[in-house]
Order: structure tokens, then C-alpha cells, then sequence
């Protein structure tokens, strides 16, 4: 290195950054991203902090609200954040917690002993990537008042009025030169907080919507809890047992370091008549999407309590030993547990990691499931025969693969003959559109860029796979094709390293049909292959339903209200109307241009941001009950458009 380099380099490039400077340098860093997800974390931090009231048992309701302007509004009734001066601050304990990142009731001193927020970098964070925030602080009979500009105080805390009750309310502004989009989503904040709703029994939890002309509200109360959660994921099944077990115990455990874990553990369960698994685990209020130590604790006591029930009743052999995946077939639960100082680990911070939790949550399903089995002889054995059936379909799958394989290989080696592939080999590049029918794939085989695209033309509707185990999804051709082309392999032999295409498209008719089809696609993909949405590979492609021809001009419109705007403005007689009935419809150019090309196409990514929706999406759709089923589609034939799966 010069000497010029390095004297370039020196104090003066050290740059300190005071108070909330560091949150509006790199947001990133405090909330995750500045996207949509990040947007909305914005209120999680402030309705986690309402929930801490209402776990330390002071607020019964909270009130979440999206103003006409496009501000939220938090409101609770807790005892209200701390008003009184902090002498060595010189400020207000309210205008603390607003400005300074470490500032709370949640570091010791008896404020709170078990407190959620997955970062806890709390309302501070808020305020700093806000254009502008308010604070009303509802405490010793007086009503507080302050306002915020990116983090700065405008004034002093003061007294704006009088009240008898206690509580907070919060109603913050985002700043658009932070954020990518700052129009909240009704849905991803009721999703949320209907969530907390079922994790914290008995709390009242409303979100209303005041943008447009008609109000929105909602209220989310469940005296059940974590047991009504489980009856809901249940709704459109057949349930094994007629209510939910739920188990609830408080617990005190010694850590390795002398300290004592204390909290309690709420389990939900109820098996329905599916071959899937439904199993959510929270800390905290946190969902712990990538599991720990409490997911562990519970899966192999579950295992191991139906396996030794089963030998000592004589139900299972003594040679046969049933596995966690044939005890949790057709499995529904929520498990939660809340404790002190929980440990977080993993990629996104989702995975819990205190090791006593493996413990504890073990001991309580060994005393309480086990107790169930006891006195329930007659569910226990049909649960245990029932575990005996998965085994052997299980069995028949493995066969069943292994046979696939050797006919027509289940990987790279032997392509389905119907495909057209692309030249390029970098999976990064490439792309592959699932294609209805044959008449469509043709044109799409002609109209794409041989060197990235990839075309797999499918015949008709492929198998619904919500109701088969997945040796009989195997017999089936066209998922047989789609598993050989992506190249990755399925279920637990899933490896991403091989996937052929980064890039997979469901290109479908844009009716009813079309949209039926779509969603068969996905619950293969839900079911099977779940890896591909999780990590953003899957896309659902947007052709046009309407082309209106002036001279030589085309214009093409997605959706009717596109085309009755494009009519209010030009009048109804400008041009001719196309209404596209299938992709098969569309010249090769004109498939190209509106649906396929980078440069003027539009795709919307699967994702599995809200898995509760999702699964009772893809239940309702998919299950056994035709009519609902029906309903749902004809009133949403564009539902993959804004579905967060």
C-alpha cells in the first residue's frame, strides 16, 4: 500500500454517531430491512411493547389503527410509560425511551420479567425512522403530550389535560425517504396481531382501517387461546379428537450458570384426518420459525410417550418402533412458551436456544400427554394404529421412490422429454415456466429466450396432493416431470445446491381455471417442496386478460378495473376489445412481450411470510369441502395476485 493511501486514512475519517443517528445510517441493522417487512415491524415494536403491559397482567386491550393520512396509532390501557424526571438524564423517562436505544423497562429493575419483541430495540427505533410521532401518556390523572421530527424532540413533555385512567398511545408517521413503500397492509397487521391475539388469552386486540370510504375493524379476543388457535388451523378438517388437548404449566428451572429460568408452557393439539403436519412453536410471543430447544424438547417426548404406550398396551410390537414423522402425520399444534431471558439464535434470529427448555417442555408433555393416554384408552389406540398406517405408507413411499428412480430417474440425469430447456447452465440465469396445457406451451417454446427461459408445457389440473400421501403424489406424471426438471429432489432429500432453475414460474390461463390450476401448483409446492417458497423461487406470471387494437397500436390490461379506467378517460368506442380467453390465444411475440420478457413483464413472488394464512388458504381450497372451495375461487379468481403464502 502508498504512503498517499494510508495517510489518507486517519482521525479525521472516524466518525461518531450521537443518539439516534446510527438507526437512520443503517435501518437495516435495527428492523431488518427498509421493505414492506420492514415497514410493518414498526408497529410490531410498538404493539410489543402494550403486550409487556398485558403479560406483567396491566393492559386488557389494545388498539391498533391506520388513519386516513396513512399514520398508525397504537393505543393501551397498561399503566402508561413513566412520566417522571430522570435526574442524571435531565429528561423525562418518557423522552428517554424515545431517544436513547438502550432505554427501558426491560433490563433488569423489576420492569418487566418476561417481555416480548424479537430485537428489543423498541419504540426508539420507531421514532427515529419516522417523519413525525406523537406520544400520549395517560398517567397520575394528568394526560402527557409530545412530538417528535425524525427522532428529535419538538418540545418537552407536557400536560395537554386531565383523565381517571391509565395507558399509552402512540401514533407515529414513516419516512418515506426511509422506507421503500410506507402504505401499511390491512391483512399483514391483522395476520399479526390475530397471532398475538391467540398467544395472549384473554387480551382484546382491534385494528381498524379509516383509509377510503368505507371503515374497517376488527377484534381479535380468544378466552381459549392457544386451543381456539388450534380449533381454527382445524377448521376445514375432520378433528381426531372433538376438542383440542391443551396443557398449560408454570415452571422454575436452574441454568447452568446458577441462575433460575422461570415461565410457562401452553400446548395445543389435535390431530385431524390429513397426511400433513401442522406444528407452530412461539417464545415469547416470538414465532420460532427456525425451532430450539423447545420444539426439541416437545417432538422427541411425543415420539418417545406414544411409543411407550403402545409396548406396554400391547398395540405395537416389540420390534416395532414408530418414528417422529408417523406420530406427527395429521398432527395440528401450537406450542408457546413464555419465559425469562430467552436466547435467541439462528440465521434470523427465530431459533431458541436455552437448553433447559428441552427439558422442561419434555417433562410437561411426558406428565400431561402421558396422563391423556392413560385415560383415554380408546383415542390412544386409534392414535397409535393410525401412526402404524403412516409407518407403512411411509415405507411404500421410500419403495416407491426408489422404484421411480430406477425407472425414470428423479434427478437431472434422465429430463422429462417434454421439456424444453434452456443453453445457459448457470442456475442464477435460468428460468422455467410451468405451462397449462400444450397449445400454450408451444407458443411459450417459441416466443421465449432459449438462452435462460425453460419451458414445461402440463396437462390440465396435476394431482391435488392435499389429499394423497406422497407415494401416490409419485405415480402421477406431471408431478414426476416438474420434480426431474427442477433437479433438487423433494421432502427431506430436498438440496438446493442442485436446483436447475432459481427462477420457477406458474404461467396460467387468467380465469377461474387458470387460478385452480395455479393453486394446485402451489400446494405441491406447500406440501412437498416447501423450500422453493421459502427461499423466493417461486413466481406466479401476469398475463393480460384484455388487448384493445387502435391502427397499430396494442394495449394490453391485467385486470378489469385497468381496463375501466383506460374507458373513463378514452371512452368505450376507442379501439378494439380482445378478451383473452387462454394463453394459447397470444401469438409467440405477444406472449413474449406482455408475460415473458425481464424487461416488460411483471411476476409476484410466492412467499411464506404468513404461514397461518397460508395454511388455511391452501385447507380451504384443497380440502374436502367442494362448496366452500368453490365459493372461494369464483370470489377471488386473481387471489394468487396478493396471496402472502
Amino acid at each position: 500500500m502508498s504512503d498517499k493511501v494510508q495517510n489518507n486514512y486517519n482521525q479525521d475519517q472516524i466518525q461518531v454517531l450521537e443518539g439516534l443517528e446510527p438507526v437512520r445510517v443503517r435501518p437495516g441493522m435495527y428492523i431488518g430491512s427498509t421493505d414492506e417487512r420492514g415497514l410493518h415491524h414498526l408497529v410490531s415494536e410498538i404493539v410489543d411493547n402494550s403486550i409487556d403491559e398485558a403479560l406483567a397482567g396491566y393492559c386488557t386491550h389494545i388498539k391498533v389503527g391506520i388513519n386516513a393520512d396513512g399514520s398508525v396509532t397504537v393505543e393501551d390501557n397498561g399503566r402508561g410509560i413513566p412520566t417522571g424526571i430522570k435526574p442524571e438524564e435531565g429528561l423525562s423517562a418518557v423522552e428517554l425511551v424515545l431517544t436513547k436505544l438502550h432505554a427501558g423497562g426491560k433490563f433488569g429493575n423489576g420492569g418487566y420479567t418476561i417481555s416480548g419483541g424479537l430485537h428489543g430495540v423498541g419504540i426508539s427505533v420507531v421514532n427515529a425512522l419516522s417523519d413525525w410521532l406523537e406520544v400520549e401518556v395517560r398517567q397520575l390523572g394528568h394526560v402527557f403530550f409530545q412530538r417528535y421530527h425524525r427522532g428529535v424532540a419538538d418540545h418537552r413533555l407536557h400536560v395537554i389535560g386531565d383523565c381517571e385512567d391509565t395507558g399509552t398511545k402512540v401514533t407515529f408517521y414513516p419516512d418515506s425517504t426511509i422506507f421503500d413503500t410506507i402504505e401499511f397492509k390491512y391483512e399483514t397487521l391483522r395476520s399479526r396481531l390475530r397471532e398475538l391475539a391467540f398467544l395472549n388469552k384473554g387480551l382484546s386486540i382491534s385494528l381498524s382501517d379509516l383509509r377510503g370510504a368505507e371503515p374497517r375493524t376488527d377484534v381479535f379476543l380468544y378466552e381459549g387461546g392457544i386451543a381456539h388457535f388450534v380449533e381454527e388451523l382445524n377448521l376445514m378438517h375432520q378433528p381426531m379428537f372433538e376438542k383440542p388437548l391443551y396443557f398449560e404449566e408454570t415452571f422454575e428451572e436452574k441454568t447452568k450458570n446458577g441462575k433460575v429460568l422461570a415461565g410457562e408452557v401452553e400446548i395445543a393439539i389435535q390431530y385431524n384426518e390429513t397426511y400433513g403436519e401442522v406444528l407452530y412453536a412461539y417464545a415469547n410471543n416470538i414465532n420460532t420459525e427456525e425451532g430450539g430447544t423447545h420444539l426439541d424438547g416437545f417432538k422427541t417426548a411425543l415420539t418417545r410417550i406414544i411409543n411407550d404406550y403402545g409396548h406396554k398396551e400391547g398395540i405395537l410390537k416389540d420390534s416395532d418402533k414408530l418414528s417422529g414423522d408417523d406420530v406427527r402425520e395429521g398432527l395440528v399444534c401450537v406450542l408457546s412458551i413464555k419465559l425469562t431471558e430467552p436466547q435467541f439464535e439462528g440465521q434470523t434470529k427465530t431459533k431458541l436456544g436455552n437448553s433447559e427448555m428441552r427439558t422442561v417442555v419434555s417433562r410437561i408433555m411426558t406428565e400431561c400427554f402421558g396422563t391423556y393416554l392413560e385415560e383415554h384408552p380408546r383415542e390412544s389406540r386409534e392414535l397409535i394404529l393410525r401412526s402404524l398406517t403412516a409407518q407403512k405408507a411411509r415405507e411404500a413411499a421410500r419403495k416407491a421412490r426408489e422404484e421411480a428412480r430406477r425407472k425414470s430417474p428423479l434427478d437431472s440425469a434422465t429430463l422429462p422429454g417434454k421439456l424444453a430447456d434452456c443453453s445457459d447452465k448457470d442456475p442464477q440465469k435460468c428460468e422455467i415456466f410451468l405451462v397449462e396445457g400444450d397449445s400454450a406451451g408451444g407458443t411459450a417454446k417459441t416466443g421465449r429466450d432459449r438462452r435462460f427461459q425453460a419451458i414445461l408445457p402440463l396437462r390440465g389440473k396435476i394431482l391435488n396432493v392435499e389429499k394423497v400421501r406422497l407415494h401416490r403424489a409419485l405415480e402421477n406424471e406431471e408431478i414426476k416431470s416438474m420434480i426431474t426438471a427442477f433437479g433438487c429432489n423433494f421432502g427431506d432429500d430436498f438440496d438446493e445446491s442442485k436446483l436447475r432453475y432459481h427462477k420457477i414460474i406458474c404461467m396460467t390461463d387468467a380465469d377461474v381455471d387458470g387460478s385452480h390450476i395455479r393453486i394446485l401448483m402451489l400446494t405441491f409446492f406447500y406440501r412437498f417442496m416447501r423450500p422453493l417458497i421459502e427461499r423466493g423461487h417461486v413466481y406466479i406470471a401476469q398475463p393480460p386478460l384484455y388487448k384493445i387494437q387502435k391502427g397499430k397500436q396494442e394495449l394490453y390490461f391485467y385486470d378489469d378495473a385497468a381496463l375501466e379506467a383506460y374507458y373513463a378517460e378514452h371512452g368505450r368506442k376507442s379501439g378494439d376489445l380482445q378478451r383473452y380467453k387462454g394463453l394459447g390465444e397470444m401469438s409467440d411475440e405477444q406472449l413474449w412481450k406482455t408475460t415473458m420478457s425481464p424487461a416488460t413483464r411483471t411476476l409476484v413472488q410466492v412467499t411464506m411470510e404468513d404461514a397461518v394464512k397460508a395454511n388455511e388458504i391452501f385447507t380451504l381450497l384443497m380440502g374436502d369441502q367442494p362448496e366452500l372451495r368453490r365459493q372461494f375461487i369464483e370470489e377471488n379468481a386473481t387471489i394468487v395476485k396478493d396471496l402472502d403464502v
